[in-house]
């Protein structure tokens, strides 16, 4: 078979962009220091931490790295996750992962705005107009950049990047020359079981493990989009030994027991320990100060890769009808998608000004989604382009064969369902609203703009009756009963975990308050109606989708006689 034709967005410039310029890039749009692991350190004890620190990248990041490096590979477009899921299984299941991918970036981005504006403050006391004026001024600065190019984006990334790397291998060092006591002691926490350390511990690892398929956001910008494999493959491991390292050097210099004390602003406060407190034990109070510095030039490297990455989530979409059109103007100068550059430093702005503590949670969520559905892509281009024919030309392919798709694939998916069930009866309430959201926008858009069948409706034909896409009731179908699926069936387990097991009384409180039975019964009957539905739409589809492939091949006949 031959390879898909993909075809770029007009107006985008291309960048000659190095491979250290996409490793960089990456650093930041994955991790930027290791900060957010402090929290996960008494959550799940330090030894957990380690091992699951150290188990990540093996089962987790590398193959993501690979399914993004193949993907990326084979078709290296704008858009990457959308186009490559829309090529392999169509159009509504490539706007559920571009709407996935694209929504959690507006939700959270926002957060690495209001850690600054609360970095600063701990150096110097802000009114709350300054706070404001702060903000305001970080969203402008990083717009102008995303403005000049994606080229000057990676300038400013590989600086910053230099900057933070710098700060944890001095944290590191230090660390190791004063080891004192055994780090990874105790492996959980007391009273904790295996279960407990693993809950406690994964989904802050899914997160800062995450983001590296955000650079495939990009790639129709990049001359040479095969250095996005190149660069993926060495971020990966400069990403685990920023965590790994200072972490393990952290734990084995600061006084036994302190682990407990662990925080995101620890060393920057008298209470609490992290890894500023390496420095300002070991070298003095005004290293606390420096390293303040560096967690807020790390948020800045977040948001300025991030408002690059996410910024083209609409703008691909728009380009194939399935967003509001005027997200799709390029600027004729600098060649960005500046509308989209813009709408996202504004919602920014707005929601940097909120409590983050349940969009941050969400956002999690549409990446699990993304990274479930993800693998299937993999699997079916697999079949649609064949590897003999990729190697042919030249074209990166994931080691291992057959086997070795299976763990690629297998893991991220495993792990993704996991981490979306042991976090508690809230998440999964969440992720189901969350992921839901797709297939609302699709139906809405699709009405509004057509779609793909605009621009090529021999390819995507329209049903005139529904004015979706042929087969698309059959999708909506099939979503609807995976996700009753996970809701019927997920509740029996959240049941035991959260009630048998986790021993729950009416004084447990989580973001569901103390209605966490009534919650499950209602996941119980939701996900059994879903499932029905879903059924029924599928049914029903399948036998219109049958009759509308008839009346086109009748019309063919009556066109070709």
């Amino acid at each position: 078979m031959s390879q898909p034709q993909v075809d770029g967005v007009a107006g985008l410039k291309k960048h000659d962009i190095k491979v250290s310029g996409i490793v960089f890039m990456l650093y930041c749009l994955v991790a930027a220091g290791a900060f957010g692991i402090e929290e996960m350190i008494p959550e799940a004890g330090p030894g957990m931490t380690i091992i699951l620190l150290v188990a990540f990248p093996i089962v987790w990041a590398y193959p993501i790295s690979n399914l993004v490096a193949e993907c990326g590979s084979v078709l290296p477009s704008e858009g990457g996750v959308y186009v490559w899921v829309k090529e392999a299984f169509g159009e509504f299941w490539g706007f559920q992962a571009g709407w996935w991918g694209t929504v959690s970036t507006y939700i959270t981005n926002g957060v690495y705005v209001a850690l600054v504006a609360g970095y600063v403050h701990q150096m110097i006391p802000m009114s709350d107009i300054a706070n404001q004026a702060l903000k305001i001024g970080m969203i402008l600065i990083f717009t102008i950049i995303n403005l000049m190019g994606l080229k000057e984006v990676g300038k400013v990334s590989t600086v910053l990047s230099i900057l933070i790397v710098l700060a944890f291998a001095l944290v590191a060092i230090v660390g190791f020359l004063n080891w004192n006591s055994n780090p990874i002691e105790p492996v959980l926490p007391p009273e904790y079981t295996v279960v407990d350390g693993i809950g406690g511990g994964i989904c802050i690892c899914v997160w800062m493990y995450c983001g590296y398929e955000c650079i495939s956001n990009m790639a129709g910008e990049v001359k040479n989009p095969q250095v996005i494999p190149k660069g993926l493959m060495i971020a990966m491991p400069l990403v685990a030994l920023t965590y790994v390292l200072p972490t393990l050097a952290g734990l084995a210099t600061l006084p036994a027991g302190s682990w407990e004390n662990w925080s995101t602003d620890g060393g920057f406060t008298g209470e609490t320990v992290g890894y500023a407190t390496v420095l300002t034990q070991n070298l003095g109070t005004a290293w606390g100060y420096v390293f303040l510095v560096i967690a807020i030039i790390s948020q800045c490297a977040i948001f300025n890769t991030y408002l690059a990455s996410g910024s083209r989530g609409f703008f691909v979409l728009a380009d194939d009808n399935l967003c509001p059109q005027f997200l799709v103007k390029v600027s004729r100068k600098r060649g960005v998608p500046y509308v989209g550059i813009l709408s996202l430093a504004i919602v920014t702005l707005i929601l940097a000004q909120s409590d983050f503590t349940t969009l941050v949670s969400a956002e999690v969520v549409f990446m699990l989604a993304l990274y479930i559905i993800l693998p299937l892509a993999v699997i079916k281009l697999r079949k649609k382009i064949p590897i003999e024919e990729r190697k042919a030309k030249g074209l990166y392919v994931m080691p291992g064969g057959k086997l070795g798709l299976v763990f690629y694939a297998g893991f991220p998916m495993a792990i993704a369902l996991i981490a979306l069930l042991v976090n508690g009866t809230d998440y999964l309430v969440m992720g189901l609203i969350a992921t839901s959201t797709g297939p609302i926008a699709y139906i809405i858009f699709k009405k509004l703009y057509g779609g793909m069948a605009k621009n090529d409706p021999i390819n995507y034909p329209l049903n005139k009756k529904t004015k979706l896409a042929f087969g698309d009731t059959i999708r909506i179908g099939v979503f609807l009963i995976v996700a009753g699926a996970l809701s019927f069936f997920g509740q029996f387990w959240l049941h035991w975990y959260e009630i048998d097991y986790g021993e729950w009384g009416p004084d447990d409180y989580d973001m569901m308050g103390n209605i966490i039975p009534q919650v499950l019964e209602i996941l119980k009957w939701a996900g059994l109606a879903a499932i029905i539905i879903g059924l029924i739409l599928a049914v029903f589809g399948r036998k219109n989708l049958e009759k509308d492939e008839n009346k086109m091949i009748a019309k063919d006949d009556q066109d070709v006689s």
